[in-house]
This record gives C-alpha cells, structure tokens and sequence, in this order.
C-alpha cells in the first residue's frame, strides 16, 4: 500500500525530505503522499522514514491504494529505471 497523511498534520514539514522518491509534497491544506511515488521506502530502506520522523503519527497505510511486498518492489524499479 502507499501511505497517506491524515488531517492531523501539522505541517511541520520534516517528512518531505525524508522521502527517496520525492513523493511528498505541500498541498493546500496538509503535506500529501503521491501514491504512483510511494514505495514506503522499499528499496531505499527497512521502514517507511515518513513515518519515523513524524511528530504527531499521522501517515497510515492508504486503504485505497493497496499494494503487496511485490508490487512495491516492482514501483521501486520503475521509479529508478531498472524495469520498464
């Protein structure tokens, strides 16, 4: 699945650099996660960083963008070229 950030963001913008794959960004209200970008950090590294860093514990699994081990991995490669 791609993580998502809930409304109790406060938007103190320590997750965004913490993303490989730039996936985070400022929307009008609240930080949100692209989820064709989210991988939850498979490859890059053992846990999501947005959600180590994150103060208040706002950024869940998206339970609409449900994905597997496998299908992440297969995100991960596209986003860095090794698979078409």
């Amino acid at each position: 699945m791609a993580l998502l950030i809930t409304d109790e963001c406060i938007l103190c913008a320590v997750c965004e650099p913490e993303c490989p794959n730039r996936a985070i960004f400022e929307g009008p209200e609240r930080y949100e996660i692209d989820p064709n970008l989210c991988t939850e950090c498979v490859g890059h590294f053992e846990s999501p960083r947005c959600q180590r860093v994150c103060p208040v514990d706002c950024i869940p699994h998206d339970p609409a963008h449900i994905e597997d081990a496998q299908a992440l991995k297969r995100k991960y490669e596209r986003l860095i070229g090794k698979a078409a």
